[in-house]
């Protein structure tokens, strides 16, 4: 059964304001209304097209709400579900991030957030458990995940170097012989796809273009930063953190972070994809340049330039949704990926701990060697012991996100009064 436009555009405001917990979930949220309520869609057709958005850099849930939108009305399907999937939870972290600029100095603000950021680390290993369990299916995948790890921790090689030279191996090792039972894609199906491809290139880099020549300094560099990221985020949000918070908070000095962490918990309790913590990202590294109103333009640019390219690899890649699914190749690549992403993901845990942990964590050269040895005497008791219980009552106890966060931030903020 096909639905109305209206039918689609209530049951994707419903998602989009409901969709807390991470892809997971939201995946799971999707199925549930668009399969089981409204049987709109084939289990076969959602899985193909599941297995598709994850093939692609950027957030898969995002990208299958597309999907669907395109499946049962076209473009303006595509955009009223991918739209709707995003929109209500960059408003609340606009929103959040607005406030968060204004009062973040307060000292038992920053205490509250001593807590969001404790609780972060145990989120990140719940993350790092959760991937591990779903990619580590044989002695090769740990192998790629123990290289990734070390390639990132200890010798501190670029994040995008590292997904390709997995994607390579990956691709590589797979044998190109198996059967392929897809037809050829239509004439038409291919032209279509290249107008869209066009069109959503042309909507996506004009833009960026005109930030670059117009607009040269903070805005242009957020334009530019977040259309890199864009392109490098396969495995999800987490597979990039640790590589955007260092380019944001070492190499360009936009945030500290705590600011960056304190980011990732905001959009953990928000609906929507993790990656809008780009959004709080951009709009604190334009208001430290220019102030709040600044700050919403690099919001904009940060959601724009991070969100576009979704569209485009959807509209202009479902027509061989069948064809690139049923190639070995691909398949093999993917699945080398999703494997260094459990390194990357540990790299990220690990970075993460030492830096909220520790009040001093020196970072040692020996030759290519770049270790974080920290002080044992700068260990910080209170931000060690919330993130200890948040990691058992997530990990352990099952706890909802939500229960830990509040908890966290409670335990930190009755220290901070006493």
């Amino acid at each position: 059964m096909t639905p109305t436009l209206s039918e689609l555009t209530h049951a994707f405001a419903r998602i989009g304001l409901l969709s807390f917990g991470g892809p997971a979930a939201q995946i799971a949220l999707m199925h549930r209304v668009v399969l089981d309520e409204k049987r709109w869609l084939s289990e076969a057709d959602y899985l193909r097209a599941l297995s598709f958005c994850m093939l692609l850099p950027g957030p898969e849930a995002m990208q299958l709400a597309t999907w669907i939108g395109w499946r049962l009305h076209g473009v303006k399907g595509g955009l009223i579900a991918g739209g709707l999937f995003v929109l209500p939870g960059a408003a609340i972290v606009l929103v959040l991030s607005l406030i968060y600029a204004a009062i973040g100095d307060v000292p038992l603000v920053a205490a509250l957030f001593t807590g969001v950021q404790a609780a972060v680390i145990a989120i990140v290993m719940e993350a790092l458990v959760r991937v591990s369990n779903r990619a580590l299916k044989s002695r090769e995948a740990y192998l790629i995940a123990v290289a990734a790890f070390a390639a990132l921790f200890l010798f501190k090689l670029p994040f995008p170097l590292v997904i390709l030279t997995a994607a390579v191996w990956g691709f590589l090792r797979t044998s190109a012989t198996a059967h392929d039972p897809t037809a050829p894609t239509p004439p038409a199906a291919l032209a279509r796809s290249m107008s869209a491809a066009a069109v959503w290139l042309a909507i996506w880099l004009v833009p960026l273009g005109a930030l670059i020549l117009l607009l040269p300094g903070r805005l242009a560099e957020i334009g530019i930063f977040f259309s890199k990221l864009a392109i490098l985020t396969f495995g999800g949000a987490y597979a990039v953190l640790a590589w955007m918070a260092q380019e944001v908070v070492d190499d360009k000095g936009w945030l500290t972070l705590p600011q960056m962490m304190d980011g990732l918990g905001l959009a953990e309790t928000t609906p929507g994809p993790l990656i809008l913590v780009n959004e709080f990202v951009g709009f604190m590294a334009a208001n430290q340049a220019g102030g709040w109103s600044y700050g919403l333009f690099g919001a904009f640019i940060a959601v724009w330039m991070t969100f576009i390219p979704s569209f485009l690899f959807i509209f202009a890649g479902a027509p061989f949704i069948d064809r690139l699914t049923h190639m070995p190749r691909i398949s093999g690549a993917l699945a080398a990926i999703t494997a260094a992403v459990v390194g990357v993901i540990a790299n990220l845990s690990l970075w993460f701990a030492l830096n909220v942990l520790f009040a001093s964590v020196p970072d040692l050269t020996l030759g290519p060697l770049h270790l974080l040895l920290p002080d044992p005497a700068s260990l910080r008791p209170l931000p060690t012991a919330i993130a200890l219980g948040a990691t058992v009552a997530l990990l352990w106890w099952r706890w909802s996100l939500f229960r830990v966060l509040a908890i966290s931030v409670l335990a930190s903020a009755l220290s901070a009064l006493a």
